[in-house]
This record gives structure tokens, C-alpha cells and sequence, in this order.
């Protein structure tokens, strides 16, 4: 890698790790909000998904501004969008507040990976672009697993308000140090190719083309498989450490990490802490389904991860009600089967779209994997209002046998 290179791999992987460090809080401090707010899960999760929802659907109309006016405005605006939002955030009297804020985040956050993935494409050539794909997933993959870390230590001795104010600070250190760097955006475009003009833009006017170019029997299939696995994802996740709350109440597992009478013992929450070891599991997770992706058609990957998810919905409950033990090896399982997906969903993603629509093909399938995904939490939240966590995973179960039936006819068919 040349000092570009490095430059552009430095700002996208501290911005990629801001937005996933935000997302997986929420459901820490959801935590809280249900006790404090005193509403129901269903309530919470439609307050959730206004934000989670707009994550997902603003990455489309992202890519169309990334276009018009480059990545380096758009993922500063990005940090400063989710800056104001989660200081907004600490100031909500209710719930009502909260979902305003969530919203200015999920609007803000919304143009990160388009304007990310978009600046190591342009930027970074060569050999070095496979290894800034790289250093962006480990960086988010910190962030999914730091972020409610952070999170769930900070509130053992903070407010929850205060924490929120707390975790801008990171934001802001990235932000100046986004000043500090001076990059070529388009450093890699080779200027005489096909729709790029003198200043390396690709027309914006491609947009309609190029969404037709997508408009195949494969890639639609691929779309409805990514946006499976999305509610899938948000389900389960946004209420999990919730719902371990209780199967650990249940099972009566208590650790005694504080003294009794520390100050600590009683905002302790064992729940959040195997949330987190769950997510960084996760990170062995994206190197299984990386391991899968070089080594067996990612059909055939999409097809044995998503039949992995749908048995863990089935056997979640059944196996986080018998023993400390089993919980935790299921919740291991459930967190590696669930984070191999994206390398496997990406992957797949670029052998169904054709190079000329590529980014576009990104944009469309992270709006159903984070958009549509994101109605998963309001499903999660209506199941465990007036049903029950058993019924929540046979739901989860559901999305993934479908994904998986989906997946599978990719492998028996040529398209």
C-alpha cells in the first residue's frame, strides 16, 4: 500500500467502526429503556426500527450522492450526523424523543457504506484493494463487538444518558483525525473507462440502466435471500440481551464479579456480557464464511449458513433453558453462523451483478439486508409482547428456511 492507500484505509475502518459501535448499543440501552419508559417490547421495537429501517433504505439514495458529490463529504457528514444524533439521544424524555433521535442517526449512518465501499473501489488499486476490504470488515466487526462492550462497562458506573454523551467522544477523535488526512479519491478510476468522465465520476445518469441490468432471475433470488437473512439478523439481535436476561433468571446463574457491597454489583448484567461475547464470536464467524467463500460455490455456503440459523431457531430456547453450559455454546453457534453470512451474502452479491453495476448492486441489496432487515426488530418486539422468545426463534426459524430453500434453488438451477 502507498501513503493513499493507507490514508483512505485509515479514514474508511475508524468510520466503519463508529457506525457498527453505535448500532449494536442500542440494544444494550434497550435494556434500560424498557425499565425506565416502562413500554412494552412491541412498542420498543417499532421505536427501534424507525431508525434501523432508515439505516438500511437511506443507503440507496447514498449511493446517488455519493456519485454527485464523492465519499469524503458524505462520510464526514456521516460522523457528524450520528454525533448530534446520540447527543439528541441523551437528552429524550421519552420514547417518542427516542425514536426522533434513532431516526437522525439511521438517516445519517444510512450513507456510510456506499460512501465507503465506493472510496476504497475509486481509491485504492492494485493488490492493496483486497487488503483495505479487508482492514474496513475487521475494523466494523471491532465495532460490532466493542460498541456494546463499551456500552454495557460505561453504564455499570454512568447514567445511561451520560453513556450516550460518552460514546460521541471516539466520533469526534475520528472526525479530527479525518481532518489530518489528505487522500486522492479517485486515485485508482482509469479515466478512459467507459461511463467515467475527466474527474473519475461514473454518470449519475446510470442509475435507471443500470438497475435494469440488475432485474434477473438470479439476482432478485439474491435479494430476497439477503433480505431474509436481514430479518433475521435484526430479530434476533435487537431484543437478545433482553431475552438472556431472562433465561439466566430462569437458570438462576449469578456470578459474583463484584463484591456485594461494591457500587458496581448491582448495575452489573451477566445478560450483556454473553451479548457481547456472542458478537465477538462473531468475528470467527466472518472467517469461517470467508474460508467457505474461497473454498465451495457460495450457493452452496449461503444454503449450509442459513440451514445452520434455521435449526439454531429451533434449538435456541430448548438449549438456553437447560443449563448455563448449553446456552453458551448455543449462543457461540448462533453467533458464528450469523456473522459467515456476509461474506457469503457479499460475495454472492458480486457474481449476480454485472461489474458495470456493481455499486448499485450494493445498494440495493444493503437496503433490503438493513432496510427491509430492520422490520425484523418491530416482528421481534410483537412476538415477545404477545407471544413468547419460544415462538420469536420459530419465527427467526422461518426466515431462514425460507433464505435457505432460496439459496438452494441457486444451486440446482442455472439462471
Amino acid at each position: 500500500m502507498n501513503d493513499n492507500d493507507r490514508a483512505i484505509v485509515t479514514f474508511v475502518s475508524l468510520s466503519h467502526m463508529m457506525v457498527h459501535t453505535y448500532e449494536l448499543s442500542i440494544p444494550i440501552l434497550m435494556t434500560i429503556w424498557l425499565l425506565e419508559f416502562s413500554v412494552t417490547a412491541a412498542t420498543l421495537g417499532a421505536v427501534v426500527t424507525v431508525g434501523y429501517f432508515l439505516f438500511g433504505v437511506g443507503a440507496l439514495p447514498g449511493g446517488v450522492l455519493v456519485d454527485r458529490f464523492g465519499s469524503r463529504p458524505l462520510i464526514f457528514a456521516c460522523l457528524i450526523g450520528m454525533t448530534l444524533s446520540f447527543l439528541a439521544l441523551g437528552f429524550s424524555p421519552n420514547v417518542y424523543a427516542i425514536a426522533l433521535s434513532l431516526g437522525m442517526w439511521g438517516i445519517a449512518a444510512s450513507v456510510y457504506h456506499p460512501a465507503g465501499l465506493t472510496l476504497i473501489s475509486k481509491g485504492v488499486g492494485g493488490e492493496g484493494r483486497g487488503r483495505a476490504y479487508a482492514y474496513h470488515g475487521m475494523a466494523g466487526n471491532l465495532g460490532i463487538a466493542l460498541g456494546p462492550l463499551a456500552t454495557a462497562l460505561l453504564l455499570l458506573a454512568f447514567d445511561w444518558r451520560l453513556v450516550v454523551a460518552i460514546l460521541v467522544v471516539p466520533t469526534v477523535l475520528t472526525i479530527l483525525v479525518g481532518l489530518t488526512l489528505s487522500f486522492d479519491e479517485t486515485a485508482a478510476v482509469d479515466p478512459d473507462a467507459e461511463g467515467v468522465d475527466s474527474k473519475g465520476e461514473i454518470t449519475p445518469a446510470s442509475f435507471v440502466s443500470d438497475t435494469r441490468l440488475l432485474l434477473t432471475a438470479g439476482f432478485v433470488t439474491v435479494f430476497a435471500i439477503v433480505m431474509f437473512n436481514g430479518l433475521y439478523y435484526r430479530g434476533v439481535l435487537t431484543f437478545l440481551p433482553d431475552m438472556l436476561g431472562n433465561f439466566l433468571a430462569a437458570l438462576e446463574v449469578e456470578l459474583e464479579v463484584f463484591a456485594e457491597d461494591s457500587p458496581f454489583a448491582e448495575e452489573f448484567d451477566l445478560a450483556q456480557y454473553v451479548y457481547v461475547g456472542l458478537l465477538m464470536v462473531g468475528i470467527l464467524g466472518q472467517y469461517v464464511g470467508g474460508l467457505l467463500t474461497d473454498r465451495i460455490p457460495t450457493e452452496r455456503g449461503l444454503v449450509i449458513a442459513l440451514g445452520a440459523l434455521a435449526v439454531l431457531g429451533l434449538t435456541y430456547v430448548p438449549a438456553a433453558t437447560a443449563g448455563f453450559g448449553p446456552l453458551l455454546v448455543v449462543s457461540a453457534l448462533l453467533g458464528i453462523f450469523l456473522f459467515a453470512m456476509q461474506p457469503l451474502t457479499q460475495a454472492t452479491i458480486a457474481s449476480y451483478s454485472p461489474p458495470e453495476a456493481r455499486g448499485l448492486s450494493f445498494g440495493w441489496t444493503f437496503l433490503a439486508i438493513f432496510g427491509i432487515g430492520a422490520l425484523g426488530a418491530s416482528v421481534a418486539g410483537v412476538v415477545l409482547t404477545y407471544a413468547s422468545a419460544t415462538a420469536l426463534f420459530l419465527v427467526l426459524a422461518g426466515f431462514a428456511t425460507t433464505g435457505c430453500l432460496l439459496a438452494l434453488t441457486l444451486t440446482i438451477r442455472e439462471w
